[in-house]
C-alpha cells in the first residue's frame, strides 16, 4: 500500500516505510524495510520533488522476491504520483 502526500516545498522527496510484526521477525521486517528502501532510491527519478511518500508492507512482502517487489513498487509509484 502506498500513500502520496503532494507537498508545498520544494526540498526532495521522502519517504518512509511501515512494516509491522505480521510481517515477521525483527530480523525479516529489517530485511523488507532495506530491500525498499533500496527500490524507492532506485525509483527516485520518477517521483516529484517535494512528496512524501509512506509505503506500508504488506505480510506478503516477507516471502516476495527482490523483482517482484520492485513490480510492487513501481506500479504503486507511478499510480500515485501522476
Amino acid at each position: 500500500m502506498t500513500y502520496v502526500n503532494r507537498a508545498v516545498t520544494d526540498g526532495p522527496a521522502r519517504f518512509g516505510f511501515i512494516v509491522s510484526r505480521q510481517v515477521g521477525g525483527a530480523v525479516v521486517r529489517n530485511t523488507v524495510r532495506r530491500r525498499l528502501k533500496a527500490l524507492c532510491f532506485e525509483s527516485l527519478d520518477s517521483v516529484a520533488p517535494g512528496d512524501d511518500i509512506v509505503i506500508r508492507a504488506l505480510p506478503s512482502a516477507a516471502s516476495a522476491s527482490f523483482a517482484d517487489l520492485r513490480s510492487d513498487v513501481e506500479k504503486c509509484l507511478t499510480r500515485r504520483t501522476r
